[in-house]
C-alpha cells in the first residue's frame, strides 16, 4: 500500500516539529489545556468534577466520578509534573488517594466504574477502567508517589485473576461487583487501551510480562483481524473472539461499525510496541502505516474535513459528527511514525490535521477543546456534553515534542531531566 501520494516542495519539506516556532505554540496550547482542566477539574470532596464548555463542574450537586476520569487526570498530572508544571504533584495526589481509597472495592476487589458523594453509583468491574487504573498508577510511579507500587501490583493481580483470557491473549470485558459474568461481550478498545497501559507499566517497572500481554493483545485485534479486513479495526467480538458485525451497544465507548479513531489511535500504539519489543515485529510497523493509511482514506471527509466518527462495513459514514479525540490521535500518529518513516505522506497529515484542530476544535474563547462538530464543522453535543477530559488533546500537544523512542511520560524523563553528576 503506496503512503507517497503527496509531496512536500523542497522549499517547506522540514518536519514542523524541529522549527522553534511551532515547538512554541505546541507548548502553548498543552498549557492552555492544563489551564482550563486542572485547578476547575478538582473536586475538594476527592477525585475530579467533569467540565462544561465553560469549564464548569458538571455535577456540582452530587460529584458524580467515573473511572477513566480519575485515572486520566492522575496521567495527565504526572505528565505536568515531569514537563515542570508547578501544582501537578498535589493533583496527582488527589487523583491516586481517591482512586485507592474510594473506587477500590474493598470487600470484593477491583475497581468500581463510579461514585459520587453518597457512594457507588455504577459498581461494575469493567476493563476499560481497568486499563486506566494500571495507566495511572504506571504514571505515577515515575514520581515515586507512595501508593503507586500498591496499585500497580493489586491491579495486576486484577487483570491477570479476573479478566486475562491467557488462550485468547486478551481480556474478557464486564462483571459484576462479586465477578459475576455481566456479558460474553469482547470487545478491542479495551483492549486497546489497556495495550497502552501494559507499554507504560513495562516501562515503568521493567517487567516484561506486561510486554508479553501487550504484544499478545496487539496480534489479536491488529494482526489477525484487522489484517484480514483490509486494516479497518473490528470493534465487537462474540465470546469466542469471532467477529460480531451487527452489535449494537453504547456509541460513546462501543460504537458500531468501525471507528477510524481506534484505528489511528492503534497505529501510534503498534509503533511505539514495536521499539520497545526492540524492533523484532516488522508487522507491526507494516500495521501501523496501514491503519492510519486507511483510517484517512475511508474516514477523512474529503468535503468539509474531520473524521467521521463511525463507518459501516461498506465504509460508509453511520456516525457523521466529527469528534476532538480522533483527531487528537492522528496528531500523535502522523507524529510518531513521521520519526521513524520520513515518507512526506505523514508531515503532511500531521499539518492537515493542526489546521483542523486550529480552525475547528480548540475553542480559543473559552479554553480546551470542542469535544463534537457536526457534519458542516459546528459545536453539538449529541454524544459528548462539555468538554471531557484532558487527556487526548494534551498528548497530542506533547507527543510531537519528544522523540518516539517509547511513551510520552518516558521521553520526557530522557529529555528534560539533566544527568545527575
Amino acid at each position: 500500500m503506496s503512503h507517497s501520494a503527496d509531496h512536500l516542495p523542497a522549499t517547506n519539506r522540514g518536519p514542523w516539529q524541529e522549527r522553534p516556532f511551532h515547538r512554541q505554540y505546541l507548548m502553548t496550547q498543552a498549557s492552555r489545556l492544563f489551564d482550563f482542566f486542572e485547578a476547575a477539574s478538582i473536586n475538594p470532596k476527592g477525585g475530579f468534577f467533569e467540565l462544561s464548555d465553560e469549564g464548569m463542574p458538571l455535577s456540582p450537586d452530587n460529584g458524580l466520578r467515573q473511572i477513566h476520569v480519575t485515572t486520566r487526570m492522575i496521567h495527565c498530572a504526572t505528565i505536568g509534573s515531569l514537563i515542570g508544571r508547578p501544582g501537578s504533584d498535589e493533583i496527582v495526589d488527589h487523583g491516586m488517594t481517591y482512586l485507592w481509597e474510594k473506587h477500590r472495592d474493598q470487600r470484593h476487589g477491583g475497581y468500581v466504574w463510579s461514585l459520587d458523594d453518597n457512594g457507588t453509583v455504577d459498581d461494575s468491574k469493567q476493563a476499560y477502567g481497568h486499563a486506566f487504573v494500571l495507566l495511572a498508577a504506571s504514571s505515577a510511579k515515575l514520581l515515586g508517589h507512595p501508593l503507586a507500587n500498591t496499585v500497580i501490583a493489586d491491579i495486576s493481580e486484577v487483570i491477570e485473576q479476573r479478566f486475562w483470557d491467557k488462550k485468547a491473549g486478551a481480556v474478557r470485558e464486564e462483571f459484576g461487583n462479586d465477578w459475576r459474568q455481566i456479558s460474553t461481550y469482547r470487545g478491542q478498545n479495551s483492549n486497546m487501551h489497556l495495550t497502552e497501559a501494559l507499554m507504560a507499566a513495562y516501562e515503568a517497572t521493567g517487567e516484561k510480562s506486561y510486554l508479553d500481554k501487550a504484544t499478545r493483545i496487539s496480534d489479536l485485534i491488529i494482526n489477525r483481524n484487522a489484517s484480514r479486513l483490509d486494516y479497518r479495526v473490528a470493534e465487537h467480538f462474540h465470546e469466542d473472539w469471532s467477529l460480531d458485525k451487527e452489535y449494537l451497544g453504547s456509541e460513546m465507548f462501543r460504537p458500531s461499525g468501525t471507528t477510524p479513531g481506534h484505528a489511528l489511535e492503534w497505529s501510534r500504539l503498534l509503533f511505539h510496541l514495536f521499539v520497545l519489543c526492540r524492533k523484532e515485529h516488522s508487522w507491526m510497523t507494516e500495521g501501523a502505516r496501514n491503519l492510519f493509511h486507511q483510517a484517512v482514506e475511508l474516514g477523512w471527509d474529503k468535503q468539509h474535513g474531520g473524521f467521521f466518527y463511525t463507518l459501516d462495513w461498506n465504509n460508509q459514514p453511520i456516525m457523521r459528527e466529527k469528534l476532538w479525540w480522533p483527531i487528537a490521535e492522528a496528531i500523535g500518529a502522523a507524529a510518531y511514525i513521521g520519526a521513524h518513516d520520513h515518507d512526506d505522506y505523514f508531515q503532511i497529515w500531521y499539518r492537515r490535521l493542526w489546521d483542523f484542530a486550529e480552525n475547528h476544535l480548540i475553542d480559543h474563547e473559552r479554553g480546551g477543546w470542542h469535544s463534537e462538530l457536526t457534519e458542516h464543522l459546528v459545536p453539538t453535543s449529541r454524544l459528548f456534553v462539555g468538554k471531557p477530559d484532558l487527556y487526548h488533546a494534551l498528548q497530542a500537544c506533547l507527543i510531537p515534542l519528544y522523540p518516539a523512542t517509547g511513551s510520552l511520560t518516558h521521553a520526557i524523563i530522557d529529555t528534560d531531566h539533566p544527568k545527575r553528576l
